[in-house]
């Protein structure tokens, strides 16, 4: 199994870019299983109900989230109305599985694709987050309830040594561990010796000419004056950046990762 996973999708800019370009990856790497981060995908700050709808139209499986999931709170009202639906579409936007229990969303996925059985976990860090309940120990208790051999786990985090502890914990019991959230693509992927996937962080799909998504001058200034100001999202230098993790359908192990990093001229002007 062929899995392309889309880091942190910014805005109109960075859902444009995968609108533009995510049919030819699924074509030129015959991806199979499409997964994509999307917090960020509502102006930069959260996702609503017809953006969510708007990605899996172009064929993405399965949404995760991370520390932005609420600020649209119509999210919470989409959850709502998937209640007792199993097949509701809002089961596939996932808020991460260590929230405090009796939140509104799910924290795991389970479904097929072609025929083969998969999973896909969404866990959010603690180290320089607001405080959650243990995503390691969280990881241990859903791994008790999957049946499936492939699993794929979004840990949403800030610092490095969590996600590579994090990496390190379910080596061998998980085909992949992306992280996200920084929004900045690291040089780190590679597989570990129990057979897992592994990149500190998969990047930011979304415009790179200014600050993890942000106009420069916006962020900038904030730090000279630490004034409060709205954000906005920057428009220039549009970048795609995902992971393809070849798996097998078997073990559940992979066998390789790879990132993609492509540039969108057009969405740059």
């Amino acid at each position: 199994m062929h899995i392309l996973f889309i880091g942190d999708i910014f805005g109109r800019p960075g859902r444009t870019i995968v609108k533009e370009r995510l049919s030819a990856i699924v074509r030129d790497h015959a991806i199979d299983l499409i997964i994509a981060n999307g917090e960020n995908a509502a102006a930069g700050f959260g996702i609503t109900a017809s953006l969510a709808e708007e990605l899996f139209d172009l064929g993405i499986d399965v949404i995760t989230t991370g520390n932005h999931v609420w600020d649209k709170r119509e999210l919470v009202d989409y959850y709502k109305m998937a209640d007792g639906n199993p097949h509701s579409p809002a089961r596939r936007v996932l808020r991460p599985a260590n929230y405090a229990s009796g939140l509104p969303g799910w924290g795991v996925y389970e479904g097929q694709k072609n025929g083969v059985p998969y999973a896909v976990i969404n866990l959010q860090g603690r180290v320089f987050m607001v405080s959650n309940d243990d995503p390691f120990r969280t990881a241990d208790r859903l791994l008790k309830e999957i049946k499936a051999k492939i699993i794929f786990t979004d840990f949403h985090a800030e610092a490095t040594s969590e996600k590579v502890s994090l990496g390190w914990h379910l080596d061998g019991r998980v085909t992949a561990v992306v992280g996200t959230h920084t929004h900045i693509p690291t040089a780190d992927a590679r597989i570990l010796p129990g057979g897992t996937a592994y990149i500190t962080d998969a990047g930011m799909t979304g415009p790179y000419d200014g600050v993890i998504g942000v106009k420069k001058e916006l962020v900038i200034g904030r730090f000279l004056d630490n004034m409060p100001v709205r954000f906005e999202p920057a428009t220039g230098d549009v970048r795609l950046c995902a992971v393809i993790v070849d798996a097998d359908e078997n073990t559940g192990h992979a066998r390789h990762i790879g990132q993609l990093i492509l540039r969108d001229e057009i969405c740059s002007k």
